[in-house]
Formats: structure tokens, C-alpha cells, sequence
């Protein structure tokens, strides 16, 4: 039993060191971390950041801002596609059809869907206080405007 799982964590490991080492994964995490790198330090100029959690979750997980990592990430991967199959490839056109849906959804519909919700909050504040009635603000998840998604394929390809 001992042996086996051994060997079991020997796979797991050898996989993993490919998949560390394959130009598809490293051209989609460094444009990614370069992207939320980027974003954070052009937040810590425009913008204050108030905790350090605040900037934690700003360089690791947080939506919108400049540039789109979400754009980035998906035209790095097509990019190191193309070059590696070819633009001809079935899995080059695939990849193009899913960057696009993604950097669609990107600056359409979280970007609508965010300015919905600030203008629900902003709407439900204003009654609460009216009426006094509890109101509970939904969460205003951000988009992108469309030159931060552009600044996104542009870091992706590059």
C-alpha cells in the first residue's frame, strides 16, 4: 500500500513539474500576475487602500480596473496557441471564440450588470432612508471600459 501511494505522489509531482514548464501555463500566469501587478500599483496611485487585506485581494483575486486580466489571460493562451498549432488549427479558432466570449463578457455584461447594482443601491439607500425600511446593498461587481480590456489583449499578446 505504501509503495503505491508512493509512486502515486512520484506522478503527481512529475506532472506537475510539466505542467510548471508548459509554455500554454506560464504564458497564461505570468500575464495574469503581471496584469493584477500592474493593477494594483496604478490602485496605489489613483486610489487609497486602507488595509493590508484590501491589498492582498487586490493583487490576487480582484475584477476590473486597468488592465483586464481577464483579457489578458485569455489572448496570452490563444496567442502561445497560435504559435505553437498554428492559426489554422482547430484549437487556435476554438481558443479565439472563447477569448472573445470572455473579453465580450468582460466589458458588456459584468460591466451593465455592475452599474445596474450601484444604481439599485444608490436607489434602495435613498428609500430606506425614506421610508425607514432595512435595505441590504447587493454586491457591484466591476467590469472593464473597453481600453482596459484592450490594455489587457495587448499585455496577453505581448
Amino acid at each position: 500500500m505504501t509503495k503505491i501511494v508512493i509512486e502515486m505522489s512520484q506522478k503527481v509531482i512529475e506532472q506537475l513539474v510539466q505542467l510548471i514548464h508548459n509554455p500554454l501555463f506560464l504564458s497564461a500566469v505570468s500575464s495574469w500576475l503581471i496584469s493584477q501587478f500592474l493593477k494594483t500599483v496604478i490602485t496605489l496611485f489613483t486610489h487609497s487602500i486602507t488595509s493590508f487585506k484590501q491589498f492582498i485581494e487586490l493583487i490576487l483575486w480582484r475584477t476590473g480596473g486597468m488592465p483586464s486580466s481577464h483579457s489578458a489571460l485569455v489572448s496570452s493562451i490563444t496567442t502561445a496557441i497560435g504559435f505553437k498549432n498554428g492559426i489554422n488549427s482547430d484549437l487556435f479558432i476554438f481558443s479565439c471564440c472563447f477569448s472573445l466570449i470572455v473579453i465580450r463578457d468582460a466589458v458588456g455584461v459584468r460591466r451593465s450588470s455592475g452599474l445596474q447594482a450601484r444604481t439599485l443601491n444608490e436607489f434602495g439607500t435613498k428609500v430606506s432612508g425614506t421610508l425607514k425600511i432595512p435595505f441590504k446593498p447587493v454586491k457591484e461587481i466591476q467590469g472593464h471600459r473597453p481600453m482596459e480590456v484592450v490594455a489587457g489583449i495587448l499585455l496577453g499578446f505581448l
